[in-house]
């Protein structure tokens, strides 16, 4: 069963067309009718889970949100990276390239996830930082 349809509301970012999504059902801390973020594509944000998109973050290219994970604020997720577990994209942060966040890590403020980098457990990254290339960062 779907949990968010499109608005109607469209956005062109970047040469992208993007959705406004509104839920469908109760899930999470999320009510039937909330409006939520901006996507270009349902396979951006999966039906299944508790996983969404906020405000006016923006999730667009390849990139995937599933699970629990949530993506809030001014962030924007793009390219062929993925957002799983309970990990959180917030403020102003980007996360792009083959990326992936996992597990309960935060990535806030102005922080920048590229590459191939990988972000796990509770890691958290938050300010200016900018984590790229094949760089793991986990909780140990």
């Amino acid at each position: 069963m779907k949990k968010y349809e499109f608005t109607g509301e469209t956005l062109d970012w970047k040469g992208r067309i993007l959705h406004r999504i509104r839920a469908l059902r109760d899930f999470g801390d999320v009510k039937t009718g909330d409006i939520g973020g901006w996507i270009e594509k349902e396979k951006n944000l999966s039906h299944e889970g508790d996983c969404w998109i906020y405000g006016s973050a923006k999730v667009y290219g390849s990139a995937k949100i599933c699970d629990l994970a949530k993506i809030y604020g001014s962030a924007k997720v793009y390219d062929s990276t993925k957002i799983c577990g309970s990990a959180i994209v917030c403020g102003s942060a980007i996360v792009c390239g083959s990326a992936i966040v996992c597990g309960s890590a935060k990535i806030c403020d102005s922080a920048k996830i590229c590459d191939s980098a990988k972000i796990c457990d509770s890691a958290e990254i938050y300010g200016s930082a900018k984590i790229c290339d094949s760089a793991c960062i986990n909780s140990d």
